[in-house]
This record gives C-alpha cells, structure tokens and sequence, in this order.
C-alpha cells in the first residue's frame, strides 16, 4: 500500500512525489506513455535529432525546487541565450532583445528613438509587479465558497488569514504601482500603445501577451500574461529564458533521479482508467496493468480526464459535473518541430539566431490571426515564435545540423464547417512554411524531417483537454482562487483524499513547478 499515487509523470507529478517522498512518504507515479516528463519530454523523433516538441524554453522553475531537490546533482542545466530574441520585419529590417541594456537602446532607436528611451520603464514597471505577485505562486489561495463544499471553523479562519495575506500583497503593489490593476486585468495593446510606437517592438512584445492562450493583444485579461516573460530566474537571473542541456527532457531526468534516490516508484507505460473511490475516499487506481492502492490518489493531469473521465458521477455533488465540464479549455496553439540541414538564412547573422525568432511584424498582424481562428479558420498568417535551441545546445542535433522548434498561433481546436484537424493538418504545416518561407527563402531545402502536433495532436498524446497546453485557459476568472474551480483551489476535491497536484491548479501553466510543490505541502498535512 502506497501513501500516495500520482497520476501522471509531468513535471508537476514528479516534483510533487520526491517532496512527499523526502518527508518519508511510500510514493508511486503512474505515467502513461513510456516516457516521463509529460510535455516537458526530450524524444529522438528522427535519428540523431533530440527533440522537445512541446515544451522547449524554461524561465518560470522555481529557484526552491532546483535547490531543495538538487536538481543541478542530477544534471539539470540551462544554458542562456545571448541575445534573448530577433524579431524579423520582412523588409530586411530586424530588432535584436537580450540582457544588456546598452545594446537594447541601440537596436530599438533604430526604429524609435521615444520607445528605446521608453523600453527600460517599461521593464522596470512589469518587474515591480511580477515581484510583488510571485510570493502568491508560491501559497494556496483563499478559498471562495462553493455549495459544494463546507468550511468549519479551523478552515475558516485558516481560509480568513489567507485573504488577509493576499489583500495584504495587492494593497503593497497597487499603492507602489497604480498601473498594476490594469497589467492584471486589462488589454495587452493598450499597454503596449501607451509605451511605444514602433510596429516591431509591439508586435514582439505583443507575443507575450498571447501565448498558449485563445485570446488577442486588444482582448481584456491578455496584459497579465505579460508579466510571465519577468517572472521566472531559473536562467540564472530575472527574466532570462534559457535551453535546458539535452532538451526539456533534461528537468524531466534530473527529476526522476531525484525520485529513484528518494525510492519513488516510477512506472511507464501504465494508464490509469479509474480512480477508486470508497466511502468517498479515493483509495487507490485501476490501469491497465491492474489495480494499486493507497491512502491518498493526486492527479497530474486536467480536471476534465480526473472528474469526469475517471471518476463515476455518482461520486461528485449533484451539479459539479456540470461545473467541470464549464471549464474553459479554449486554445489556439500547435506545435512543428523541424529537423535541418544547416542553419536557415534570416538575412542576419546566425548568433542572433540563439533566442527566440519572431515572425509578427505588428499588432494588426496577430489580431487578424485571431480574428481568422474565431471563423474557425487556422491563421493565413500565423504567428511564428521560434527556436533553434542547436544554435546553442551541441547535445541534440549531429555537427552542422539543427533543430528548429515552431510554436504556432492561432490554430483553432474547433474548426469551422465540421472540419477534422486530421483532414487539415497537412495544408496547415504547408501554410505556416509558407509563411516562414517569406522570412527565411531556403527554409524548404534545408528540412529533412518534419513532426507537427494540432490541438487534436495535443489533446490524443499528452492528454490535454481541447489542445490547452496551460490544462485549462488562464483567463482572470480561471486564475487564483477560482482556479481550477471556485472554492477548490487548495488541491483538494470533493473526494477524501483525491488531489489535484498539475497545472490545472494554482498557479497554473508554464515549466514552474509551483503546482506539484504546493499540492505536496496540502497532501503532507492531511496525511
């Protein structure tokens, strides 16, 4: 008998198992492919090409659990990207970001002498407020009452201490900085509009504001996604985004060593088909390697493949099935990964192609995208965020050889006319190397293999619900204490003893790690 299974070896599932297991925890993790690491994997697609195909930069992993499970003794290393980005305008011009502030003003009064003057504040103020929020990553939010749950007295209190603590943070940054209401709340392009004036540099700082998300730069709520791009200092310090060593797999095998040495048992190659539940305790799983029990089940993955996949309705309130089926999975992302041979010509020079390349020359370019995806039409003309983590990491690729990694914007899940993603993915993969085409004109001549995932792709292999790559939209109202659901955001259910431990919860999306260690702290207190 296990303390606890774990559904799922993301790396929210792994790190919450080696917190339990250092506190003397028996620890089992049941991962259904024959790999762990969930969407932060590192898979051999084509030979000698080490791919990351969905995940493939990291900023956000807190700096606690790279130090509090040594993951740096097991191999995790990030390597920094110098510059951080190049942004291409498609009439020969390009913007050049990284970490040295003199070199950012050069490259941005190319275009703006006001905004290169400007770029610095802007920073500054974003800072400030990402600084101000992280210290809520890093706790369970107040619950918000639900008439599915009951509160006595201990959570009550417990539940007014933690209003009191969040109020407390949100008053300290709205007084410092009365422009944060509107970067939590607010519209990206209004933001952006007020600081700058250049296309390029909106356009690229617009991308932030977008990612992994169904949403444009002119929609309210896009402007807090901003922030993640500051948030993180897993690439050594503030704000930098860097390559783990061998791919997004790296986290995921420094992880796992961390759980062999703290004797997790790991197991591949296991689905998990229902959760057991008895006397409204979950007591263990069935998978198709048969049925393991414990004291206490948590779930890595979205509350759609928990509650309502594995788990009967009989065991949930009347009425909370409807709630768990309101959740918004809405997304628009899709992945295509890229073996080369050789680097592809950008018209720059091939060391400003170790950061992100982006292909959005302005704001109106991103919302036309998305405007395109609200027909239920893929983009005509995506939104290119790109890497070739090669340029940087000699690990994946064989010598003169490369990997590029695409993420893609707007691709609907739901297309329009009953169309199938199966039926349109080839013509999509076409049109976004088209439109890479008119950036980098030798791009065809140099694939050698081609892999894509749509959100179809997405939601079939790694189990995310609608393609949403964040297990559930990170819109205000499925955010903090409504996230996943309101009055549940303290990784418990409505089950005894079942836990909700990945990015479905509190905090949410992203490589961070937060939602696997405070569901650690949650699940060490009941049990």
């Amino acid at each position: 008998m296990y303390d606890t299974i774990i559904i799922g070896g993301g790396h929210n599932g792994l790190i919450t198992a080696a917190y339990l297991a250092k506190s003397g925890k028996k620890v089992c993790v049941l991962e259904r492919r024959e790999i762990v690491g969930g969407c932060s994997s590192t898979e051999e697609l084509y030979p000698g090409f080490r791919f990351s195909p969905v995940a493939y930069v990291v900023s956000l992993l807190l700096p606690e659990i790279i130090a509090e499970l040594r993951l740096k003794d097991y191999g995790y290393e990030v390597l920094r990207r110098q510059p951080s980005s190049v942004s291409i305008d498609g009439d020969g011009r390009h913007l050049v970001l990284g970490h040295d502030s003199k070199s950012n003003y050069e490259s941005i009064s190319g275009f703006s002498k006001k905004d290169a003057d400007a770029f610095p504040g802007y920073e500054k103020t974003l800072t400030e407020i990402a600084e101000s929020l992280e210290p809520l990553l890093k706790c369970v939010p107040p619950q918000l009452p639900s008439p599915f749950r009951k509160q006595g007295l201990v959570k009550k209190v417990g539940n007014l201490l933690s209003g009191l603590k969040t109020g407390r943070i949100f008053g300290k940054m709205l007084s410092e900085n009365p422009g944060a209401i509107e970067v939590l709340t607010g519209a990206a392009d209004r933001i952006l509009n007020r600081w700058f004036e250049s296309d390029l540099l909106k356009g690229t700082l617009a991308t932030d504001a977008i990612i992994g998300a169904f949403h444009a730069p002119s929609s309210p709520g896009s402007a807090y996604v901003l922030l993640h791009h500051v948030m993180g200092e897993a690439g050594g310090s503030r704000g930098v985004w860097g390559y783990i060593r061998g791919g997004m797999g790296g986290l995921a095998a420094a992880l796992q060593k961390a759980c062999a040495d703290l004797k997790v048992d790991i197991k591949t190659g296991v689905a998990v088909n229902e959760i057991l539940v008895e006397g409204n305790k979950a007591c263990g799983v069935s998978t198709s390697e048969g049925e393991f029990y414990s004291k206490s089940v948590a779930s890595g993955i979205d509350m759609h493949n928990t509650m309502i996949k594995m788990l009967a309705p009989r065991h949930l309130p009347e009425g909370m099935v409807e709630q768990v089926n309101n959740i918004d999975y809405s997304s628009a992302s899709g992945k295509i990964n890229l073996a080369l041979d050789g680097m592809p010509d950008f018209g720059v020079d091939p060391n400003l192609l170790r950061g992100t390349i982006h292909i959005t020359p302005d704001i109106q370019y991103i919302e036309k995208g998305y405007r395109e995806a609200l027909d239920g039409n893929f983009s005509s003309k995506p939104v290119l965020e790109m890497v070739i983590p090669s340029n940087v990491d000699d690990t994946i690729a064989p010598p003169g050889k490369h990997i590029m990694s695409i993420f893609v914007q707007y691709a609907p899940y739901k297309l329009s006319n009953g169309r199938s993603w199966d039926d349109v993915k080839d013509s999509w993969v076409e049109n976004c190397i088209d439109t890479l085409e008119g950036f980098a004109p030798d791009i065809r001549k140099k694939i050698l293999f081609t892999h894509a995932l749509t959100p179809l792709d997405l939601e079939r292999n790694y189990g995310l619900t609608g393609g949403n790559i964040m297990q559930g939209a990170m819109h205000l109202h499925q955010l903090g204490p409504s996230r996943p659901m309101p009055g549940w955001s303290d990784h418990r259910t409505p089950i005894k003893n079942l836990y909700i431990c990945g990015a479905a919860s509190h905090p949410g999306g992203g490589v961070m790690g937060a939602c696997g260690r405070n569901a650690a702290g949650e699940i060490l207190k009941d049990i």
